[in-house]
């Protein structure tokens, strides 16, 4: 079967009765009216679907209910829509419904319009012509000014030609604009499958059967499908066949209608809302921002400004029909303003930047606005805080990629947390962030071997780290002047908080490679400090050593030391350290501290001996040693490989 060169899919829109049903019938040949009760009541209940091709086009037809009962079906089918095509009664002129559907499809945005002025073979040529003025000046204020409109009668055929040739010209503009930008997405590996549900039924010896417009992607039969929001059951389906107005397809692309017939999952987890996409590339919010028209006429609906207070709302977005609230998170919206809102949902949603949304009154229901998702994923905030981030986010999205960075902090962003937020492929979302990189505006974090990562930072968040890092060993030298330096663990608790910790050895690298400090085995201190003392010092430091080294095996205590040399407590620990630290001195447990050579000259004397094995007692005697240094002093000589324990003897070791 031969492939038409462009798809696309037309909404109907306007008020009860003005012919929507009929003109589609005209036009396509067949009834979008598939319940009896639609039938026996005359009028449009729920979506209905047709289609035509010509001139190697696919046109795509959704017909929506005109009563304002139903408004709530209309808006489940008009995701994806390419052209709008207003459908106004020349016998009646402009009516609530056909202002109504005109504010929807602006805040869908909906790409090109149509006017098809029906029923002009029940009025004059004056009548029709004052409809066509009120028409336009009903479209004047609004981004579909200058719509062509057209006189048809479904009943007489009149102008019915004419409204396809127009109709494919403005679906092929459309869906050319489209296919660009779906050909820029496959480029950047951005084609991920998405089909919000509007329609699922069990057909007898078929199974389990879902229609939508593929908003996105192609879908093939064999492939898996992840339904969201997730049924408790069965997280995803598989397509069994694919079916495009009816005829049995390979694939179906982005921009047509589609039937899927699904195994592994059950008729009641897939109701109306739910939407089948490439498993793990979305996930559901309840939590939104989002850029908010409050429409002109919102006043007359109840709502005459939309402040700082949540307003009980009703959202849709796609096939999605939720119940929430919504806020301003800047200055209080009057009617006819546009600002940055703040959405809390009842009922997890899908939804990624740049969905169209709109916002309707619980009760009595109306359409009071709707906009733009500038974050699907939310993190709620107060105050500035707030406003701040309805700045940031409202900007392009170079803006919002460096928002998300900028709000993990230290912990830094990773790519495939992002993914999600976009719709798009994490390979798509790292070529973004990269551009981002290669223009200063982001960092990419590495290992300490210099290899990249999929995590980003803020430079700023780098800057805080460095600076933290700066005073940490300002602080920690200026406690203890002669410290070696300071303890890994305890540097990367003072200078990387919470999760920014397991980014440590990358921190530390950067920092060494900047100056800021260097990294010695267990210690971090600052580049190129010595092991200079003062003259002071330096002096007392000299009197310590040969203290201990007059001594021997039978040194004062530091304490008593300090006192003999007159040395200040705080001074004198921070010189025996010192000694310590460089092996001039040894401290042996229980704080019992000795000169390195002491010990040197008792391991001596110790081989000299001729032992192979001996008892503490003999230690004892043979050194002249108190329990109290006997043991400590073993256990040291065990540490060095000079001895090793052997029950309740020591084994002399030869020297290594």
């Amino acid at each position: 079967m031969t492939q038409p060169e462009v798809r696309f899919v037309v909404g109907t829109a306007g008020h009860i009765d003005h012919g929507k049903t009929a003109l589609v019938r005209a036009l396509t040949g067949i009834d979008c009216d598939r319940w009896e009760q639609e039938k026996a009541r005359g009028i449009t209940i729920d979506l209905g679907f047709a289609h035509l091709e010509a001139e190697g086009a696919q046109v795509g037809f959704v017909d929506v209910p005109g009563h304002e009962r139903f408004l709530h079906n209309a808006l489940a089918g008009l995701g994806g829509i390419k052209v709008m095509l207003l459908v106004v009664a020349a016998d009646e002129g402009v009516k609530p419904q056909t202002r109504e559907h005109l504010d929807i499809c602006r805040l869908l945005e909906i790409p090109k319009a149509l006017v098809a002025l029906t029923k002009t073979d029940l009025v004059s040529p004056d009548l029709m012509e004052l409809a066509a003025l009120e028409v336009e000046e009903l479209l004047e204020p609004t981004p579909f000014a200058g719509a062509e409109i057209l006189p048809v009668s479904s009943v007489t055929g009149e102008g019915v030609d004419a409204l396809v040739a127009r109709l494919l010209a403005l679906g092929k503009e459309a869906a050319g604009a489209a296919s660009a930008e779906g050909t820029s997405r496959a480029e950047a590996g951005e084609e991920l499958s998405r089909l919000p549900v509007d329609r699922a039924f069990v057909l007898p010896g078929v199974g389990v059967v879902v229609t939508g417009t593929l908003v996105r992607g192609r879908v093939a039969p064999g492939d898996t499908l992840e339904v969201l929001p997730p049924p408790p059951k069965a997280p995803t389906a598989r397509v069994r066949a694919v079916q495009v107005h009816g005829a049995t397809r390979e694939a179906a692309e982005a921009g047509e209608r589609a039937s899927l017939q699904l195994s592994g999952i059950e008729l009641e987890d897939l109701e109306r809302g739910r939407q089948l996409v490439t498993p793990g590339a979305y996930r559901t919010t309840r939590s939104l921002l989002a850029r908010f028209h409050l429409l002109e006429d919102a006043g007359p609906h109840g709502l005459s400004r939309l402040g700082n207070a949540f307003h009980p709302v009703r959202l849709h977005c796609f096939a999605s029909e939720v119940v929430g609230k919504v806020r301003s998170v800047g200055e209080p919206l009057e009617p006819g303003d546009t600002g940055v809102v703040e959405l809390r949902l009842a009922a997890p949603v899908v939804a990624v930047r740049g969905d169209r949304y709109v916002v309707r009154r619980l009760s009595p229901a109306a359409t009071l606005g709707g906009g733009e998702i500038l974050d699907p994923h939310f993190r709620r905030r107060r105050g500035e805080a707030l406003a701040a981030a309805g700045r940031a986010l409202d900007g392009d999205l170079s803006q919002a990629l460096l928002f998300w960075v900028r709000e993990t902090g230290e912990a830094a962003q990773e790519t495939p947390d992002l993914a999600p937020r976009l719709g798009w492929p994490v390979v798509a979302v790292r070529r973004k962030l990269a551009e981002l990189a290669q223009e200063g505006r982001l960092l990419q974090v590495t290992t300490p071997g210099g290899e990249a990562t999929d995590r980003w930072l803020d430079p700023e968040a780098f800057r805080r780290v460095e600076d933290r890092a700066r005073k940490a060993l300002e602080e920690h030298y200026r406690r203890d002047r002669l410290s070696r330096g300071m303890p890994k663990a305890e540097a990367v608790q003072r200078i990387l908080p919470g999760e920014a910790a397991a980014l440590a050895p990358t921190y530390l690298a950067w920092l060494a490679a900047r100056d800021v400090l260097s990294v010695a085995g267990d210690l971090v201190t600052e580049p190129g400090r010595g092991d200079q003392l003062t003259g002071e010092e330096s002096a007392l430091a000299k009197k310590v050593t040969t203290a201990f080294e007059a001594a021997g095996l039978a040194p004062p205590s530091p304490a008593e030391l300090a006192r003999r040399l007159g040395a200040k407590p705080k001074i004198f620990e921070g010189i025996l350290r010192f000694l310590v630290e460089r092996e001039r001195l040894v401290r042996l447990p229980g704080g019992l501290v000795l000169a390195a050579a002491a010990v040197e000259s008792l391991a001596d004397e110790l081989r000299a001996t001729g032992w192979q094995r001996f008892a503490v007692p003999q230690f004892k005697d043979r050194f002249g040693l108190s329990r109290k240094w006997a043991i400590p002093l073993l256990e040291h000589l065990d540490s060095r490989g000079v001895t090793r324990r052997d029950g309740s003897e020591r084994v002399v070791l030869p020297p290594l």
